[in-house]
C-alpha cells in the first residue's frame, strides 16, 4: 500500500575517512526497497511543478508512479523518452534548483529525491541489460555533430531517431566531453559515462575520435559534405585572473588539473604515465562545483591541507549544497572573503606563497549576489605550493579561430536565434558553446531543440 508523505529516505554513502582514499562513487545508491519507499512519498501534485521546472520536461511524475509500483522497466522507458543519459543526469543535475526545488515538502528538507530515483532506474536497467526500444527509418540526409558532450549526445540521439545519418567529431581520445574530463569518478563513475556513450555507437552514430574540426578537416569542407551541422564544442578555454605569478610552476587551471586527474588518470600514476604535481598546501580559487571537484581530487591525491579561497561567503557559493557538504566532510577548508593579489615563487620558479586581499560584501551585482570589494591595505600572505584556478570557462577559441565566419558575442559564445541556428544557414549550436557554463540538463535541452530545428530545416530543403 502506497503511503504519501513522510521523511526522505536517507542515501547511504561511503564514510569520509574511507572515500578520500579512493575515487569510487560517494553515494552507494538506493536498494529496491529503499527506492520504492522514497517514490511512495510523492504526494502526486497537480500542475506537475517538478516537470515544469525540468529543462527537458521529463515525465517525472509518471516515472515516480512506476517506481512506487515496482515497475522499474516501465519507469526506465518513460525516462528515456526525453533523456538519453539518465544515469548521468540523476547524479550531477542540480535538482535542488530545478525539479526537487519546487517539490512541496522540499522547504521542510523532505523533497522527493528525484535525482537518486532516476539514477537507480538507469543503473537497474544497465545491470539487467535493458535498452530503449525504437525503430530507425533511415534517410539519406547527413548531419555532423561537433563535440560529444551532453548537447552533442542528445542532438545525435534524436537525429538518429529521425533516421538521419549522424557523424560525431570529438577532438579528444574519448567521447563524452565534460562528462569524461570535468567530473570526477567519485561523483560520476567512469563506467556509467562509458556505458551511456556506448549507446551512441549501438544506435548507429559514427564517432570519430582524435579528430579536430578546423585542423583535420576544414569547417567549410564539412559544411559542403553535410546537410546540417550542430556545434557542441563546449567551453574548454579557462578564465584566468591575469595577476602576477600565474606562470609559476604549481599554478593550474581547473581544466588542466581535472583533465589530468579524470580523463588521463593521473591518480593512478603506476598504471597511467600522466604526471601531476600536487603538493600541499593547495589553494582552490572559486567556490563552484568545479572548485569543489578540484578540492576533493587534491584530497584524494594525498594532500593534507586543501583550501577553498573564495571572495564571497559560503552562503553565496554557486556550488551544490551536497558538493560543499561532501567536501567539508572530507577535510576541505573554506576561507571566505579573500581574493588573490599575486602568486609568489621561489628561486626555482615554483609557487611558494599567495598574497591575498581581505574582501567585504557590497551591493548586489547582476548575479543577484553581493559584490565583493577588496579592502585596500589588507594584504596578507599564505603558504601555498599548488593553486587551481576554478573561475569558469569560455567557448573553445581554437575551433572558433578556424571558423571566423561564425558570429560570437563579446564572451566568445556563438550567437544563435530562437531555433538555435547560427548566422550560417544550416549550422546550429547549443550547450556551453552558446551559454558559457551550462548545466548538463540545459545542454541536453539545447541538443534536443536543435535536433527538432535541424529536422525542420532538412525537411524544408527537400520540399524546395
Amino acid at each position: 500500500m502506497i503511503k504519501l508523505g513522510g521523511t526522505r529516505v536517507p542515501m547511504r554513502e561511503q564514510k569520509p575517512e574511507e572515500r578520500i582514499k579512493n575515487f569510487k562513487s560517494v553515494p552507494l545508491g538506493y536498494s529496491e526497497e529503499e527506492v520504492i519507499k522514497e517514490a511512495q512519498r510523492c504526494i502526486q501534485c497537480k500542475g506537475l511543478p517538478c516537470e515544469t521546472e525540468c529543462p527537458i520536461n521529463m515525465k517525472i511524475l509518471e516515472m515516480i508512479r512506476e517506481i512506487a509500483n515496482r515497475n522499474f522497466k516501465r519507469a526506465f522507458f518513460i525516462i528515456k523518452e526525453d533523456n538519453p543519459i539518465p544515469a548521468i543526469t540523476g547524479r550531477v543535475c542540480p535538482q535542488e534548483n530545478q525539479c526537487e526545488g519546487v517539490c512541496p515538502p522540499y522547504k521542510r528538507g523532505h523533497g522527493i529525491n528525484i535525482g537518486k530515483l532516476e539514477a537507480f532506474v538507469a543503473d537497474w536497467a544497465r545491470e539487467k541489460g535493458i535498452k530503449e526500444e525504437f525503430h530507425i527509418k533511415k534517410t539519406p540526409e547527413k548531419v555532423a555533430v561537433i563535440g560529444s558532450g551532453p548537447a552533442g549526445i542528445s542532438c545525435a540521439v534524436d537525429l538518429r531517431k529521425f533516421g538521419f545519418q549522424v557523424t560525431m567529431y570529438e577532438a579528444l581520445h574519448k567521447a563524452g566531453g565534460v562528462l569524461q574530463y570535468g567530473i570526477p569518478a567519485f561523483r560520476l563513475p567512469t563506467e556509467v559515462v562509458d556505458y551511456e556513450i556506448q549507446y551512441l555507437d549501438e544506435i548507429g552514430v559514427d564517432i570519430k575520435l582524435n579528430f579536430f574540426v578546423g585542423q583535420n578537416i576544414k569547417f567549410n569542407e564539412l559544411r559542403e559534405e553535410f546537410d546540417a551541422i550542430f556545434l557542441a564544442t563546449g567551453a574548454g578555454a579557462p578564465f584566468f585572473m591575469d595577476i602576477e605569478g600565474e606562470s609559476l610552476k604549481g599554478v593550474y587551471s581547473a581544466n588542466e588539473f581535472l583533465i589530468r586527474v579524470n580523463l588521463m588518470k593521473a591518480y593512478k600514476f603506476l598504471d597511467f604515465d600522466t604526471p601531476i604535481v600536487c603538493k600541499g598546501p593547495v589553494g582552490i580559487i572559486g567556490a563552484g562545483n568545479v572548485a569543489m571537484d578540484a578540492a576533493r581530487c587534491a584530497l584524494r591525491l594525498g594532500v593534507e591541507k586543501v583550501y577553498i579561497l573564495y571572495r564571497r561567503t559560503k552562503k553565496q557559493s554557486p556550488a551544490r549544497d551536497e558538493e560543499i557538504q561532501h567536501a567539508l566532510e572530507e577535510g576541505m577548508l573554506l576561507k571566505e572573503l579573500i581574493s588573490p593579489k599575486k602568486f609568489v615563487g621561489d628561486e626555482d620558479g615554483w609557487l611558494k606563497e599567495v598574497e591575498l586581499f581581505q574582501m567585504e560584501l557590497g551591493e548586489a551585482d547582476k548575479s543577484g549576489r553581493p559584490r565583493p570589494i577588496k579592502i585596500e591595505g589588507s594584504e596578507f600572505r599564505l603558504k601555498m605550493n599548488t593553486i587551481v584556478e576554478a573561475l569558469g570557462s569560455m567557448p573553445n577559441r581554437l575551433f572558433l579561430s578556424r571558423a571566423p565566419e561564425l558570429e560570437v558575442n563579446k564572451w566568445g559564445q556563438i550567437k544563435v536565434d530562437h531555433n538555435l541556428m547560427t548566422n550560417i544557414k544550416g549550422v546550429y549550436a547549443g550547450g556551453d558553446a552558446i551559454r558559457g557554463n551550462a548545466t548538463v540538463i540545459l545542454a541536453l535541452g539545447d541538443g534536443r531543440k536543435a535536433a527538432q530545428s535541424i529536422r525542420k530545416y532538412i525537411s524544408s530543403k527537400s520540399r524546395s
